[in-house]
Order: structure tokens, then C-alpha cells, then sequence
């Protein structure tokens, strides 16, 4: 076990609906700290699925290590993580990768670890996804239970000095998620490709707040504090271990066509540990 702070949306410090930047630190809100213990799931994986906490970790080698060519990432590492998610999920029948998200420590780049607790979807965003990427099997795959899930891995050294935390679901409520809109910045060329898969560019700093050149085409939650929320977290992750994030599943407890003790969604979130 170890102690972290964590930062949390604050729901005073805002009116009309919150918005945060895809690129950037720019958004709409503040945020609190709150200091909570942070459990070590190394040696227990077994204990965590996807359906009963939300989260898993497995050890999965990949061919990719630096994660530097976007073209291969794309053509290979794609068929290694829809592998990956047919083995460790019984009974799935499609897999469908629309996005990556490649975070390096850096100053100039647009995606940096996240240090606020938050989910990547809501449930209508899920939806909207789904229309987006397929939308001609959508309504037919809508009928069924479909789960949108990150798979996230060190790159190169293990995750010692930002690692990753995940909030166990049963420890939620549902009343501790607050919808975010999530802002990208438009692009010239966005009518001809609607792909924005790393494409972002890091703001100016004096624009941070300001939403010219933005537009909304996503929405995440963000989470409350909540004195009952259980963190865990992986020390010493290695790039040859993956960690397995539920953003949302159609069959989660709550949801119209949910089961009982589904998970339906994670909570995450970059911290700094005090050891």
C-alpha cells in the first residue's frame, strides 16, 4: 500500500455543463486534492475482471516497443490488442480499435499523463462512438452487449514514477460522475477526415481557456470524491504488462438491458505516490 493525492473535479467550481481540452490543460473547471491509500493488486490479478471491478492485468508481450512509427502502431499493434481482447474475453465476436492515445512526459507534447480522476466515456458517448466508427452494423450491434475498453501499457521503462491507478467499481456510485465535454480542435481538413488520431498540437498557453477553434466530439466523466472509493494500481508495471480499463459496458449493472454485479465503468487516473 502507499498514499497518493488525487485530484478530483470540483462541482462547486462551475455553472452550465463542464468542458475539458483533448490537447492541453485547458478547461472549465477547478480541482481538489484528496489524499486516499492506493492498494497494490501485483500478485492478486486474478482477484480483478473487467466485469467485477472494471479493470484486469495481464501479461502480453508485444512486438511494438517504441511506439514511435503512428502507421505501425496502427497495422500491427492493432491485430495484437484485437488478439489480445478475444482471449481474455469469452464470446466476442467483434473487435473494433478507433483510437490510441500515445502519453510521453515532454513538454512539447499535447498528450501528457492525467492527473484527474475521470472515466473516457459516458454511456451516450459509447453509443455515439459506435454510430461513428460503424454505421452500418450499428444497430444491429446496439441490440447486443458491446463494451468500449482501454488498453493501456508502459512504454519502454516500467511505470515507476507516474503510474497508473484505477478506482475497483463496486466501490462507486452512481451519483459520483459528472459529464464533460470533451473539446478538439477543428481541423481544415476534419470534413474529408474525420480521424483525429494524433493530430493534436500542443496549445499556446495564453489560449487555454478560451474555446475558439474548438469543437465538442466527445464527452467523459468526471469523478467526485467519494470517502468509499478503493484505488489500486499495478507498481512497477512493465511494458510487458497491459492493464485493461472498462469505459463503459452496455451489460453493466444500472444500464437498460444491465446485470446485477457487472462492472460498468473505471475510474483512472496518472498520480505521483508517496513512498
Amino acid at each position: 500500500m502507499t498514499t497518493a493525492v488525487f485530484k478530483h473535479i470540483d462541482t462547486n467550481s462551475y455553472t452550465g455543463k463542464p468542458w475539458a481540452k483533448v490537447d492541453g490543460p485547458g478547461k472549465a473547471f477547478q480541482q481538489n486534492d484528496h489524499t486516499r491509500s492506493v492498494y497494490s493488486i501485483r500478485d492478486k490479478q486474478s482477484e480483478f475482471t473487467t466485469d467485477n471491478s472494471g479493470f484486469a492485468v495481464h501479461t502480453f508481450p508485444a512486438k511494438e516497443k517504441l511506439f514511435t512509427d503512428d502507421q505501425a502502431v496502427r497495422e500491427k499493434y492493432y491485430k495484437e490488442v484485437e488478439e489480445l481482447l478475444k482471449q481474455t474475453h469469452q464470446g466476442v465476436k467483434k473487435v473494433y480499435i478507433f483510437d490510441h492515445t500515445i502519453r510521453r512526459r515532454q513538454k512539447d507534447s499535447p498528450r501528457q499523463p492525467v492527473q484527474q480522476v475521470h472515466v473516457d466515456q459516458t454511456p451516450e458517448a459509447a453509443i455515439a462512438r459506435v454510430r461513428r466508427h460503424l454505421p452500418d452494423e450499428a444497430d444491429e450491434l446496439l441490440k447486443n452487449r458491446f463494451q468500449l475498453i482501454n488498453v493501456w501499457r508502459p512504454i519502454e521503462n516500467p511505470a515507476t514514477d507516474f503510474p497508473l491507478a484505477v478506482v475497483d467499481w463496486r466501490s462507486t456510485s452512481p451519483g459520483d460522475f459528472i459529464p464533460v465535454d470533451l473539446m478538439y480542435p477543428q481541423r481544415a481538413d476534419s470534413v474529408h477526415d474525420d480521424d483525429d488520431r494524433g493530430k493534436e498540437k500542443l496549445p499556446d498557453e495564453a489560449s487555454y481557456q478560451s474555446l475558439e477553434g474548438y469543437e465538442v466530439k466527445g464527452e467523459t466523466l468526471g469523478v467526485a470524491p467519494n470517502d468509499q472509493h478503493k484505488f489500486f494500481y499495478m507498481p512497477n508495471m512493465t511494458p510487458e504488462e497491459v492493464m485493461m480499463l472498462k469505459c463503459y459496458d452496455s451489460r453493466g449493472q444500472g444500464e437498460p438491458n444491465g446485470r446485477d454485479g457487472i462492472a460498468v465503468r473505471t475510474p483512472h487516473t496518472a498520480f505521483i505516490g508517496k513512498y
